[in-house]
């Protein structure tokens, strides 16, 4: 069994930083987008001691590639995650920039999965969220039974309502590109303030999994 992936979005208090990269997630999300509750701020700084074992992701929405790189560079992001109607040229930019790209489809009855053909040869994942108007972090699941109809061949996080009561739901998924998962506002005590004891919980859920 391939080791399931964990993402945890939505960071930006210094010291919760660095408590929940001491539980060695395999990547974390800082939100550069102003219209999240969770937006990082501008005189955000990641810590300089930041475990190099995780993978520094940042999530932005409808912004421009100068932009997102200059953001990246400053933070040393290894993953631009863009999280607005980018289209495939833009992850074709930010690849050719040394990055890699995490792009997001808000999931709905509706959703053609013909629309991810584009970007296939120009992202690393797919990020399979709850279609809502808050850009993610909306605390609720969507119908995971629509990913039977993905069939490229790009990995992917599943997000969107994630919490320690359905995660192992979500880890029994029979989806062999289902490569993590994405968890946000299921941990959190308030808005980018995670409760470290649930981090560590799901953590452990996860080795159990990973581990089977």
């Amino acid at each position: 069994m391939k080791k399931m992936k964990l993402k945890i979005c939505g960071m930006r208090d210094e010291e919760n930083i660095r408590q929940v990269a001491a539980c060695s997630p395999d990547f974390m999300g800082f939100i550069f987008y102003p219209g999240s509750p969770r937006y990082v701020s501008n005189d955000f700084k990641i810590p300089s001691d930041f475990s190099n074992s995780v993978e520094r992701v940042g999530v932005f929405v409808a912004e421009s590639t100068d932009s997102m790189v200059k953001l990246a560079k400053l933070h040393k992001l290894s993953f631009i995650q863009l999280h607005g109607g980018e289209p495939a040229a833009q992850c074709k930019e930010l690849k050719q920039q040394g990055f890699g790209v995490i792009k997001v489809f808000s999931m709905a009855d509706a959703f053609d999965f013909q629309v991810l053909k584009n970007f296939v040869p120009v992202v690393d994942y797919f990020l399979f969220d709850t279609k809502s108007i808050m850009h993610g972090g909306s605390g609720k699941t969507f119908d995971w039974s629509l990913l039977n109809r993905y069939t490229e061949d790009v990995p992917f996080f599943l997000s969107g309502g994630l919490t320690l009561q359905n995660v192992d739901s979500a880890l029994n998924l029979e989806n062999k590109k289902l490569a993590g998962l994405d968890i946000n506002s299921g941990l959190e005590l308030k808005p980018g303030l995670k409760d470290v004891s649930r981090v560590r919980d799901l953590i452990v859920k996860l080795k159990d999994h990973n581990n089977h």
